[in-house]
């Protein structure tokens, strides 16, 4: 292929591309964003099981205009012999789950085999009939874009709006619904109206969909964009618009794709496109991707070891003073001096090489200097970056002593865990709370006794 013809695929020029291209990429827009809810309201197989429900609608749609004398082939009657299977599917599924015990994945089951073993059925009897070619039927299965004209288009584009438009009107119903649907019933809410207003339009983007990518390849269409999405926020709006973005790219570049290398179908390469796009989040995504959260992770854990030593430290010069002065702990200033590096290894259990290891990486951040003699002697932002951490535990610990009746023997592990991750805004908050208490001091005392050496 030549650069002519690929910047004429790009740029939309072929009639037949720009038909394609247009339509996969707006069906994209519409399946990721009712996918979003589908994926919260956890019923990822849904869309599977309304695609299959669909094929016997197909075939009865396509029985009943021929033996009429009506064009059986006409994608506006296929699709809507498709709706109403589909949407008795849904009623289905609901009665199943609201008059038995069973729960939501067994109904979508039963759903899904025996309506599509009703519908391949129904496909071999249409096939039989006298007189009446039911070829390209099967492509409601495998999907075929190409084959999508202008008043396909047309149709595709107006249900794909009408999709997306109600499904923005609902906006705030539906995020009620996928997080606390016994809250909104409980307020008053419709819940289980609005549950069937999801699944009609869970149904209504099916159903257009299968030209596309097929009934097989449809809930790849629903479910890989919101998933996609999720990686990249925590909220809700914002995955919305990025499942939309990632579906209308899914079905821009798989049809772009399939209009450059003939011989690949279309449905296929616009799952294809999707997959690639999820594993590219899920690796780098920057909000839950999962090399963002390990290093996110490596740099805690260095951090939180970094400052245990310095913890360390502090409390090695607190016992100098005790010693020397005789006095209780956190009452007297504690004096900056050297102290050997031996002894931090009696003060937690880590060992002897991944102690040296963060002694080595906070002398590279000028915390402290590794003195020839093995004695070690924090510098004067060490110094202050140990007592603001010591301050920020102990100020957890007496928080949890006071308000959360932890014994004093267990609460030093309770605040490992948080220490780390306090905020100025809620040291500020500790401070308040515990200066309530009678004697508070500027450098709370450790509840835990301090042995001497």
């Amino acid at each position: 292929m030549n650069l002519s013809d690929l910047w004429e695929i790009l740029s939309l020029q072929n009639y037949n591309t720009r038909v394609v291209v247009l339509s996969t990429t707006i069906l994209g827009i519409a399946t990721g964003l009712v996918g979003s809810f589908l994926l919260l309201r956890k019923r990822s197989l849904m869309g599977d099981a309304l695609s299959h429900a669909t094929l016997p609608g197909i075939a009865i749609a396509f029985g009943l205009m021929t033996s009429w004398g009506f064009d059986g082939k006409s994608l506006p009657v296929l699709l809507a012999g498709a709706s109403i299977s589909g949407v008795l599917g849904v009623l289905l599924m609901l009665a199943i789950r609201h008059t038995t015990r069973l729960r939501d994945d067994v109904a979508m089951g039963l759903v899904l085999s025996v309506f599509f073993g009703l519908g391949i059925a129904l496909l071999t009897m249409v096939q039989e009939i006298p007189g009446v070619s039911a070829a390209g039927l099967e492509s409601f299965i495998y999907g075929k874009p190409a084959s999508i004209i202008l008043s396909d288009f047309i149709l595709i584009a107006a249900v794909s709006v009408a999709i997306c438009l109600t499904t923005i009107l609902l906006f705030k119903e539906f995020t009620l619904l996928c997080f606390d649907d016994g809250f909104a019933a409980s307020q008053g809410w419709p819940a289980l109206w609005l549950d069937i207003a999801l699944l009609g339009l869970v149904t209504a983007v099916t159903v257009i969909g299968l030209q596309s990518v097929g009934l097989i390849l449809i809930i790849a269409f629903l479910i890989t964009p919101p998933t996609t999405a999720r990686f990249w926020t925590n909220n809700l709006s914002h995955m919305a618009i990025l499942s939309g973005v990632f579906g209308a790219l899914s079905g821009w570049l798989g049809a772009t794709v399939s209009a450059l290398y003939q011989d690949l179908p279309a449905g296929a390469l616009i799952v294809l496109v999707a997959a690639a796009l999820f594993i590219a989040s899920m690796l780098f995504a920057p909000a839950r991707g999962v090399v963002p959260r390990s290093l996110r992770q490596r740099r805690l854990r260095h951090k939180v070891a970094r400052q245990h030593v310095l913890r360390a430290a502090y409390e090695i010069l607190e016992t100098q003073c005790d010693h020397e002065h005789h006095e209780s702990p956190g009452a007297h200033l504690v004096d900056n001096k050297p102290f050997r590096s031996e002894t931090l290894l009696a003060k937690r259990t880590w060992s002897r090489r991944s102690l040296h290891k963060t002694l080595r990486a906070e002398q590279k951040l000028e915390h402290l200097t590794l003195r020839p003699d093995g004695t070690v002697l924090l510098s004067e932002a060490g110094f202050g970056e140990a007592a603001r951490v010591t301050r920020n535990h102990r100020l957890w610990e007496a928080y949890l002593i006071t308000h959360a009746d932890i014994a004093p023997s267990h609460v030093d592990r309770d605040a490992d865990m948080v220490e780390h991750v306090l905020e100025p805004e809620l040291v500020l908050e500790l401070e308040r709370v515990l200066r309530e208490r009678e004697a508070w001091i500027a450098m709370p005392p450790s509840p835990h006794t301090i042995p001497n050496h």
